[in-house]
């Protein structure tokens, strides 16, 4: 960490204390950087406890605490916002508390953003998937999400597309204030998305990556935490679509789903004992059309930092995804009511 460094990392952070002294001790030694603000959004566990032994530690770092959330805001957009006044560095680094930034990415990442003079650099990370249902959901997620937001399309000045990921978003400080900032998107509950769109409307470049080698995460600890996580944010992400939406659906399940398990039932036809040809090459024809599957899924992995050995998990993911947009879809346009971390949002679907 340098004194004169550029950057200030800034962190919202709601009942991270399984996260957050990994997080900061990855940004301290990081080249450019600044300083480093963690906002406590009114944690009930013991962030509070763990960020006071690591400021004693860190010089660099300064926790910050919001003692109540201001009508018409979102907790994690006030708590950015709140990072963001506090901040002194000519960049912006709004990263989340379950992020690991590995050695040399933040300068190596300060230069792309120079070098391709972009106003906004976000990057879609790494992602840890240490059980079966993080390998069969986030990988497919985010081979989705590259289908939606094309990293090229993104980047392209001329392209209306517009995307960004929180996990990872260095902003210039002059664009962010000129944007409005997150007080301009301060209902959004995909406020980094929505902040892109403003920056590239506004004619500042964004600059859209892959970033795997630069930074990981692991977004959820249990199975009801990715389920809540993904039915939060799939609507939005498809942009209240609902035609593409169910198409997705369609998709996953009659390519994926169904193939597999016609696959499994042929299989055990065949042991069973009915062995006649039409039976083998029922089987055989099911087990191809998966195999070719994972294939191309494997291939949409490696693009993305993933082993593409997790391709494997395809059948299983296209289930889970489709319940998972479905239930999104309901959540947003039925309840209309979303629960993330102890706060209840209400949606307003699309009219």
């Amino acid at each position: 960490m340098s004194p004169q460094g550029r950057v200030s990392a800034i962190i919202p952070a709601r009942n991270e204390e399984v996260n957050i002294a990994r997080v900061v001790r990855s940004l301290a030694h990081q080249q450019d950087l600044r300083e480093i603000l963690v906002v406590d959004d009114q944690s009930t566990d013991r962030t509070r406890e763990i960020l006071a032994s690591l400021e004693r530690e860190i010089p660099s770092l300064r926790a910050l605490r919001v003692e109540s959330l201001p009508a018409g805001w979102l907790g994690k957009t006030y708590a950015a916002a709140h990072g963001a006044r506090e901040a002194t560095g000519e960049w912006f680094l709004f990263t989340d508390a379950d992020t690991e930034h590995l050695k040399g990415s933040l300068v190596t990442l300060l230069l792309r953003a120079e070098v391709a003079h972009a106003d906004l650099l976000s990057l879609s990370p790494g992602q840890e998937t240490p059980t079966w249902w993080e390998k069969a959901v986030i990988p497919l997620v985010y081979v989705q999400l590259a289908s939606l937001y094309r990293f090229e399309d993104v980047s392209d000045p001329l392209s209306p597309v517009a995307a960004a990921n929180g996990q990872y978003l260095l902003v210039r400080r002059e664009t962010y204030e000129r944007s409005g900032g997150h007080q301009a998107v301060r209902e959004a509950i995909l406020e980094d998305v929505e902040l892109a769109r403003r920056i590239k409307l506004l004619g500042g470049k964004l600059l859209f990556l892959p970033g795997a080698e630069w930074v990981r995460t692991r977004m959820y600890q249990t199975f009801r935490e990715m389920w809540r996580g993904w039915t939060k944010n799939l609507f939005l992400l498809y942009e209240g679509e609902i035609p593409r939406m169910l198409t997705a659906v369609a998709s996953l399940w009659l390519l994926d789903v169904i193939p597999a398990l016609a696959f499994v039932a042929a299989s055990l036809w065949s042991g069973l004992g009915h062995r006649g040809g039409s039976a083998v090459l029922i089987m055989l024809g099911f087990f191809l059309w998966v195999l070719m599957r994972e294939w191309r899924y494997g291939q949409k992995l490696a693009g993305l930092g993933f082993e593409p050995a997790l391709a494997t998990y395809r059948p299983v993911g296209a289930a889970l995804l489709g319940a998972l947009l479905l239930a999104s879809l309901r959540a947003h346009r039925g309840a209309r009511n979303i629960e993330w971390k102890g706060r209840h949002y209400a949606t307003k679907g699309t009219e």
